[in-house]
């Protein structure tokens, strides 16, 4: 028995004694007061009352693959070809990136209730309490290498944000190159990591991290919300994720043959930093100049001293100039 059968008897909120989660799950107590300090182990907030037993306060809602696949759209539904859920991995895009190598094709996705070492841009940490949060990362195949991945970044930014703003989220901005802020918080950021022929067919990883419920203490080194906080409302992840992947997999199937000159206006009427001074951080280089929105390979317009420039991504990242 792993805990994931101790979670399913207790995701409803209410009191379970020690005994009846014993005899409906066929172990002693003592084994049911192990597999408890598991969930105290991974992060879950477990309250115990003498007399009454144990409860997960709010609940629990765990991801399954039968309800996120009955979410989605039918346009969506075919696109999806694999569903990998995990209780816990290093990265969800290691994770698929291994199965990439091992055959696995465009729309295979791994979602994870939690992450132990989940990666985010510039080497930093994406934090990720055990149930708390959506991170999953999607395969796709592209023609064409490196070349014809320009700006799909943007794109994948953009359909998280129309897709948060479809339920009810208001404020929705997006921050050159790759992440999605609720009124200048950050709410969900994406991480690209390529494999294969850099010039010609390759896999593309596409990790993506969205806070759905996150803890008040949460370590977190800059501004941040969730989905909790700006909905008011308990998040069903398995809904949330199968409205992203309605979104993000039609993308996906087209991008090759339309790129990112097709979504370049949607992500500019999104952009929180359009006609803004900002700092631009390129390594040990600081540059001071204003933001004029993107190209439509991807590339940030960014004006300095010397004139107008194009700024791809990579080791850049960019600080509004009063937050810097």
């Amino acid at each position: 028995m792993d805990f994931k059968s101790l979670l399913s008897h207790l995701a409803d909120g209410e009191f379970h004694s020690g005994e009846d989660l014993g005899a409906a799950l066929g172990i002693s107590r003592t084994a049911v007061w192990k597999q408890l300090q598991k969930l105290a182990d991974v992060g879950l907030e477990l309250e115990s009352v003498k007399g009454r037993g144990y409860r997960l306060p709010g609940g629990f809602c765990a991801l399954d693959a039968h309800l996120i696949r009955s979410h989605l759209s039918a346009e969506s539904a075919p696109l999806l070809s694999a569903l990998n859920i995990l209780q816990q991995t290093t990265s969800t895009s290691t994770e698929l990136a291994n199965l990439g190598r091992q055959g696995a094709g465009s729309g295979s996705v791994c979602v994870a209730e939690q992450q132990t070492a989940g990666r985010g841009r510039l080497g930093r940490q994406w934090v990720s309490p055990f149930g708390r949060n959506l991170m999953f990362s999607v395969l796709w195949e592209f023609e064409g290498g490196a070349a014809a991945l320009e700006g799909l970044s943007l794109a994948v930014g953009l359909v998280l944000a129309e897709a948060l703003a479809e339920m009810g989220v208001a404020g929705v901005q997006l921050k050159w190159p790759n992440d999605v802020l609720c009124h200048s918080r950050k709410i969900a950021g994406i991480l690209l990591e390529m494999q294969g022929d850099a010039a010609g067919r390759c896999q593309v990883i596409i990790g993506i991290g969205v806070n759905v419920a996150m803890p008040d203490n949460a370590a977190i080194d800059q501004a941040w919300t969730d989905l909790g906080r700006e909905t008011s409302t308990i998040v069903d992840r398995n809904q949330l994720l199968a409205l992203l992947l309605g979104r993000l997999l039609p993308m996906l199937s087209s991008f090759g043959e339309i790129g990112f000159g097709f979504y370049q206006e949607r992500w500019e009427a999104l952009d929180m930093l359009r006609d803004r001074r900002v700092i631009l951080h390129q390594g040990e280089q600081r540059v001071s100049g204003v933001c004029r929105g993107v190209a439509g390979n991807g590339a940030l317009k960014f004006e300095g001293d010397s004139g107008l420039e194009l700024v791809s991504g990579g080791e850049v990242s960019l600080r509004a100039a009063d937050d810097s």
